[in-house]
């Protein structure tokens, strides 16, 4: 009954690659719903962090499962705390990204932290992104979306962000990494970055964050009439 109650609550789930715009309309859509947020890439980017600060290999699977599972990390108005420390901008900074793109790929760091995630579900809905989300996390989600960029367009989205919050950054070396985890994450064995099934696909290149935004809320409200019981 407990798996069937939950079961019931509704799940957005937005996924896509770097720099795609996934985080910020999955954000503003939470709002505008009043539903929970999962922002999954800063588990992994928190996992990263964690073992740059310790000085573990970024090769060492079981000790960043370890990590993974012991992660003392808490999400509440707009911060992100690993132990007593706000990160929020920490976790951004490219080495952190780059990190946590190469700590996605190992299926014990995967497995800590899938009940994690999976725990964010709770009413009155959860909107989640993420790379996974409606493939492997979320598959039973009420909506899946596939939010997607030219990458020429997602490395200009990217320098804007950094070079607004004063870190210098080069257009080329962003789009390179940018493709480079692209790679990464759609041949990486374990959940591959995929058009998960039953997902919409979303082409944000030439949209703006709130023409984004409000084109989930859309697919949201038709996902709802479909669901919705039909008279007798």
């Amino acid at each position: 009954m407990a798996e069937e109650a939950e079961n019931s609550i509704p799940v957005i789930a937005i996924d896509g690659p770097s720099a795609s715009g996934k985080g910020t309309v999955a954000l503003l859509v939470a709002k505008k719903l009043g539903f929970h947020y999962l922002d999954s890439g800063s588990l992994y980017r928190l996992v990263a962090l964690a073992a740059m600060r310790s000085e573990v290999d970024l090769d060492d699977e079981k000790a960043l499962s370890g990590i993974a599972a012991d992660l003392d990390v808490s999400f509440a108005d707009g911060e992100i705390r690993l132990g007593d420390r706000n990160v929020a901008d920490d976790i951004r900074a490219e080495a952190c990204s780059n990190g946590a793109s190469r700590v996605a790929a190992y299926p014990r760091v995967r497995g800590a932290l899938l009940d994690r995630q999976r725990a964010f579900r709770k009413r009155p809905g959860l909107v989640a992104d993420g790379r996974d989300m409606g493939s492997m996390v979320f598959p039973e989600a009420m909506l899946k979306v596939f939010l997607t960029a030219s990458p020429e367009v997602r490395a200009q989205r990217r320098y804007k962000q950094l070079m607004g919050k004063g870190i210098n950054a080069n257009i080329a070396t962003l789009l390179q990494d940018i493709r480079d985890r692209d790679a990464r994450d759609t041949n990486r064995s374990v959940a591959p970055l995929q058009l998960a099934a039953g997902a919409n696909l979303l082409d944000t290149t030439s949209l703006d964050i709130q023409q984004a935004v409000d084109s989930v809320l859309k697919l949201y409200a038709e996902a709802c009439a479909k669901s919705a019981p039909k008279p007798s």
